[in-house]
């Protein structure tokens, strides 16, 4: 049996983290002392090493505690189980390395256009910071008053009522 402290240490996880996986119910719910100390099972490392390593994995502690679930099931039934999580988890990351690419490519556009104005002009502005500038002062206004894109508005008037 191992007490908080010494299965944190065996771990490499803090005595808060065991708390917070117990009351999710990641972990075998320990046995109490007299005193109320919690004594862990032997079983216990191993269940926070599956933890950390499902992280490792990309996988939410919520869709961790489901495979948790799962340890007395047959390996098809787990497999059922584990393949939408799985799914799901593959779109999120193609998701995201689209957006990283998209990112990689405005700043190497970026990155492109500062390299060519400091080649024509070494004292120019950087065209980077200016367009940040730019867009925190807000949208732009045209000849017309209006903004970039914005349609012109008249303001209306208020209707007399006849009586």
């Amino acid at each position: 049996m191992l007490r908080i402290g010494e299965l944190a240490a065996a771990t490499q996880v803090t005595r808060d983290t065991l708390r917070y996986y117990e009351r999710l119910g990641l972990l075998t719910t320990p046995t109490r002392t007299s005193g109320g100390f919690r004594l862990y099972g032997h079983e216990a490392p191993e269940q926070v090493r599956f933890v950390k390593q499902a992280q490792a994995l990309g996988l939410e502690l919520s869709e961790i505690r489901q495979l948790v679930g799962l340890s007395g099931a047959s390996g098809l039934a787990q497999c059922r189980q584990v393949r939408p999580l799985l799914h799901a988890r593959l779109a999120e990351l193609d998701a995201r390395l689209a957006e990283l690419r998209l990112f990689r490519r405005t700043l190497g556009r970026a990155l492109a256009e500062c390299e060519h104005r400091l080649a024509e002009r070494p004292d120019a502005a950087c065209p980077v910071v200016e367009e940040l500038e730019q867009r925190a002062a807000g949208p732009r206004r045209s000849r017309g008053g209006t903004a970039r894109g914005e349609a012109s508005r008249r303001p209306r008037t208020a209707r007399r009522r006849r009586s």
